[in-house]
Order: structure tokens, then C-alpha cells, then sequence
């Protein structure tokens, strides 16, 4: 039997600013997103990661936070509980949104994170805890870190930043600011996705 061909993939830059290291005592309190480009076999398009974006600031989930978290982000916690989204209605439209762009693509959905390890982990338990479904499936994620450590052929804890080819970084800063880093990584995704490495030195 011919092997099922498999269908285009959609990856969506995901990252999340969050109040503490895990979700339901602390609360993922905004997150961005962008459409990084489309996968069909081994041809990848790059997309303009500013045409297709999202973003929500939300209300925290519990009186719990650390300090030190809550200020990487800059964000206003007072604020946040006055004014930011019910987590119920960001995450309906955030699904909404990722069908309505996916649609369009003709794609399934992944989500990518740097890393995604931390971002998925708020991401999928929100969708779960507020709505009960994930437009990514349950493992719908592919984690940049990783992409560069194996086409880089170095070990996962030498896959930062500080030493890749400054030609696969983005140009843009890391703000801090959910919707500004998930633009960028979506450039660095694009960016691993078209790299060709070097040859390996010969080591005879």
C-alpha cells in the first residue's frame, strides 16, 4: 500500500508571558502569536510574520505570583484584574483565529516556541482548561531549539542564541512584549526552516 502523503503544515510562532513557572497556580497573563510560514513536503515558504498575528492580554487565574516573573513582562498585574480578557473568551477566539489562518493555508497547525517546552506548557493547558480543545492537537509543537541543535549537530544546551549564525537571528529586539517575540522567533523559525549548515569539518 502507497504511504499516505502527508498534509502541509502551518507553523505559528507562540509566545506567552506568564506570572510563575507553571500554569493553574500561576497564570499565563498575555501571549502572542504569528504565522511563521507553510511546510509542504521538504519546500518551505517563509511568511510575512506581521500579516497574521494575534494577541491577548488576560486576567490572572489566582491571587499567586512571583514577583521576579511578573516583571519580565512589565505588565500591570492591578490592571491586568481590572481589565484584561477572561481567559474563556481569549482562548475561543485564539482557536477561532488559528482555524480561520490554517483554513486559508490549507494547512494543519503547529504551534513553534523558543523554547516550546515553557510556551507550550501554559498554551495547551489554557486552551484544555478554557474550552476543553486544541487546534493543535495535543502535540502539535515543534520547538526551535531543538531544529537548530539537530541541523546544527550540536547538543541541546548549545542551542542558543548567543551562538548561532547571526544571519538565522531576526533583526528585531527581544521586548518582552508576548506579540514583538513571537514576530521574532517567527523570523528565526522561517530562518531554521530554509538554513542549509555547512558541511561537518572532516575530523580524519
Amino acid at each position: 500500500m502507497p504511504a499516505r502523503s502527508a498534509r502541509p503544515s502551518l507553523y505559528i510562532s507562540v509566545d506567552i508571558e506568564a506570572d510563575g513557572p507553571i500554569p493553574g497556580p500561576y497564570s499565563m497573563i498575555s501571549f502572542g502569536a504569528a504565522v511563521a510560514g507553510r511546510q509542504d513536503g521538504a519546500s518551505y515558504t517563509a511568511a510575512d510574520p506581521e500579516r497574521h498575528t494575534f494577541y491577548r492580554e488576560l486576567r490572572p487565574i489566582s491571587d499567586q505570583y512571583v514577583p521576579e516573573a511578573l516583571a519580565v513582562s512589565g505588565l500591570d498585574r492591578d490592571r491586568l484584574l481590572r481589565e484584561g480578557a477572561e481567559p474563556a473568551s481569549a482562548m475561543a477566539e485564539f482557536r477561532a483565529w488559528v482555524r480561520e489562518v490554517s483554513a486559508e493555508a490549507g494547512a494543519q497547525p503547529v504551534m513553534c516556541g523558543y523554547p516550546a517546552s515553557f510556551d507550550w506548557t501554559f498554551l495547551y493547558w489554557y486552551l484544555i482548561r478554557f474550552g476543553g480543545d486544541s487546534p493543535f492537537g495535543h502535540s502539535g509543537c515543534l520547538d526551535m531549539k531543538t531544529l537548530y541543535a539537530t541541523k546544527a549537530r550540536v547538543p541541546l544546551r548549545a542551542a542558543v542564541k548567543g551562538r548561532m549564525p547571526r544571519g538565522l537571528l531576526s533583526a528585531r529586539p527581544h521586548t518582552h512584549h508576548a506579540l514583538d517575540d513571537a514576530v521574532e522567533q517567527a523570523e528565526l523559525m522561517s530562518n531554521l526552516m530554509l538554513w542549509t549548515p555547512p558541511p561537518a569539518a572532516d575530523a580524519s
